[in-house]
């Protein structure tokens, strides 16, 4: 390893040569407690003191990391929370924006309606005025008829009585 990384670029030769230095006396220093524990491997409290440290680290680790863990799940809960609130906020939004143009279609209906209904009652308006004329001549005709049916009535009461009178004056 301390080959390969002296023949390395020099700025990158420079952290590895580092870190071999530093996992070399890490080594060196694992070897020498390890040959101390052996030694003392009689020692039953020391043996101990270790393992009690070693699960207070454990112990006290865990516990970091449940903390951790249920800070990490709070915020979770926390989001999926707001989701869900974004999601019916925009459902009602969708709801209402669905409506509104409902709305809008059926006023656009009734504009369109209310614009055939003007034409047809441009239609029925000319109709009527065709009616008025009608009923205007059919008036007119009538009142001729009348005084047409009063002339011959009077006519023929004078001509009644003109015969009348000529037969009973002889």
């Amino acid at each position: 390893m301390d080959l390969e990384a002296r023949s390395l670029q020099p700025n990158v030769k420079a952290v590895l040569l580092a870190k071999l230095r530093e996992y070399k006396s890490d080594l060196n220093n694992l070897k020498s407690e390890h040959k101390r524990l052996a030694s003392t491997n009689s020692n039953q409290a020391a043996r101990d003191d270790l393992l009690e440290s070693g699960m207070a680290d454990a112990m006290s680790v865990s516990a970091n990391q449940r903390g951790r863990l249920m800070m990490s799940t709070e915020r979770l809960n926390e989001s999926s929370d707001r989701i869900k609130e974004s999601r019916r906020t925009m459902l009602e939004t969708e709801e209402l924006g669905v409506s509104i143009l409902q709305d809008l279609h059926q006023q656009r209906q009734s504009l369109l309606h209310a614009n055939d209904t003007k034409e047809q009652l441009h239609g029925v308006d000319d109709n009527i005025s065709k009616s008025k004329k009608i009923l205007t001549n059919m008036s007119r005709r009538m009142s001729r008829n009348k005084w047409i049916i009063s002339s011959i009535i009077v006519v023929l009461v004078v001509a009644i009585a003109l015969i009348l009178y000529f037969k009973l004056s002889k």
